[in-house]
């Protein structure tokens, strides 16, 4: 699929919207039935590579994810979990976000750091996301968030698990369709 977008004040940029690829299993975790993002197509030279991204985006702290509602788009700073496969969020469940994906579960998530120029890098992450396990949250075992949950206690709770529901929050999947990286520090200077 092509999409015209203006670009400036001298006409317009065409844009390919490319579908995800399906792939076969790998060795390196990912999981039978997730679709893997299609390869990034302009920006190459600064794109990060796939060890390069995990580790960013399993680093980062914090993401933005943007949704849709009748009142325009909606964006939100959340903390995430990155498995090498999807994207893990622990939302709170009686939220305009929460509203949003349960109407239209497209997203895009932007997960970026950088001061300066030459310092920026990010990842762009679009698709749809997944409601998984009960809502809200009980903490009741589930195989499925076994490691979402683990990721998240020790990135920002320093625990192996997580305890404690609140009754008010629950998770999201998003296993993105497209991701776009960039690394400025590899511009050359």
């Amino acid at each position: 699929m092509r999409s015209t977008r203006p670009f400036g004040t001298k006409g317009f940029v065409s844009l390919d919207l490319k579908e995800s690829v399906e792939r076969p299993v790998t060795t390196n975790g990912t999981v039978k039935g997730y679709r893997m993002p299609a390869e990034q197509r302009r920006g190459r030279k600064i794109a990060m590579e796939s060890t390069e991204l995990d580790a960013f985006l399993a680093g980062a702290r914090t993401c933005r994810l943007a949704t849709s509602s009748p009142q325009g788009p909606h964006l939100t700073a959340l903390w995430f979990a990155w498995d090498g496969t999807a994207m893990w969020i622990y939302s709170i469940v009686r939220s305009q976000r929460w509203t949003d994906l349960e109407r239209d579960g497209r997203v895009a998530v932007l997960v970026d750091a950088g001061e300066e120029y030459g310092e920026l890098r990010g990842a762009e992450l679009r698709g749809t996301v997944e409601f998984v396990g009960a809502v809200p949250w009980t903490g009741a075992p589930d195989p499925e968030l076994a490691e979402p949950e683990r990721l998240l206690a020790r990135k920002y709770h320093g625990a192996d698990s997580m305890t404690n529901p609140d009754g008010r929050h629950a998770w999201l999947r998003l296993v993105p369709d497209k991701i776009t990286s960039w690394d400025f520090r590899k511009l050359p200077r």
